[in-house]
């Protein structure tokens, strides 16, 4: 079913997708199929068109295979931002790690959805973030990464009013110097 990958086993599933896990070229990597249940149209094509670019930015789990109904990418290993959130004293490292990603993929005008409750998209390892799940990607001129992953850190973190306008001010102007701007004030909710 999978061409040259060993050891196929079931991992997990999702509202649009199946989650395998194989050994390619003697590596671990996680394949990823349509849910024969899902009426969503595309995906595993949307998510691989969207993977070549930002892989090319070090975003996203690495593509070794793609094919018409899979792809086969490095697997993802690590804890999920949420939970390796709870016992580092280096929040402000991580969550920089997301906007700097999410920043890029503004850059980029993609949309990535999912961002208002990361929890199940981003793991940490060693220091170093992946996110997965590209599959509702889509390119437009007004992307909402920054805004939206930073709506997560409002409900999750203590931040005061003047945090909205900042986010406001970003999101009515994508320059460097708004996002420098929400760095900043994400800097001083955890130094």
């Amino acid at each position: 079913m999978f061409k040259g990958i060993k050891n196929v086993k079931y991992f997990s599933k999702g509202k649009r997708s199946l989650i395998y896990t194989g050994i390619y070229k003697n590596q671990k990597v996680g394949i990823k199929t349509k849910n024969p249940k899902s009426e969503a149209k595309n995906r595993i094509k949307n998510e691989i068109k969207f993977l070549k670019i930002l892989n090319k930015y070090k975003i996203g789990p690495k593509i070794l295979i793609a094919k018409e109904k899979y792809f086969a990418y490095k697997f993802v290993e690590g804890e999920l931002l949420i939970e390796y959130l709870k016992n580092t004293n280096k929040k402000y490292n991580i969550l920089k790690k997301v906007l700097d990603q999410c920043r890029t993929l503004d850059k980029l005008k993609i949309n990535k959805l999912e961002f208002t409750r990361p929890i199940k998209h981003v793991f940490v390892k060693n220091n170093k973030i992946t996110m997965i799940d590209f599959e509702r990607c889509y390119e437009t001129k007004n992307p909402k990464n920054v805004t939206q992953f930073s709506q997560y850190i409002i409900k999750n973190f203590k931040t005061k009013k003047e945090f909205q306008t900042i986010l406001k001010n970003y999101k009515e102007k994508q320059t460097e110097k708004n996002y420098k701007e929400i760095l900043k004030y994400i800097k001083t909710i955890f130094s």
